[in-house]
């Protein structure tokens, strides 16, 4: 049973993973590295979509998976051709290595799209640069 049980658990691991693709909307990357970060000194990344579709595409919402991270986007919707943002801040409270999450959900798509942040957050003695 117990075998049984995590053949299942992989299988919805693997059908949610390819699930991450949006017909008509292609990113840059759905994950980005920061490395190592300064302690309480925020880091922010932008990703990028492109509209690859016939119709105007439009973000129903970002979603973080806690309140250390906060996602921005535009309301309007991302013409045929063109390239919208979403920028994710991570505020660095919180010492040690991390993996953040941001929930894409589109407008014309039944599944969201996942993008990631993570790194790890470390004194700012001991960190000569961050992102």
């Amino acid at each position: 049973m117990k075998k049984v049980l995590t053949f299942v658990l992989m299988l919805t691991t693997i059908a949610v993973f390819a699930q991450n693709e949006v017909k008509d909307a292609k990113f840059s990357e759905s994950v980005y590295k920061f490395g190592k970060i300064k302690h309480n000194v925020p880091a922010t990344h932008i990703f990028t979509v492109t509209n690859t579709g016939d119709k105007p595409l439009i973000i129903e919402f970002a979603s973080a998976s806690c309140g250390c991270t906060t996602p921005e986007y535009s309301k309007d919707p991302i013409l045929k051709g063109k390239t919208a943002t979403i920028k994710v801040t991570y505020n660095a409270a919180n010492m040690g290595a991390f993996k953040k999450d941001v929930t894409v959900k589109f407008a014309s798509a039944q599944q969201p799209v996942v993008l990631s942040i993570e790194g790890e957050v470390v004194d700012a003695a001991t960190t000569k640069s961050s992102k």
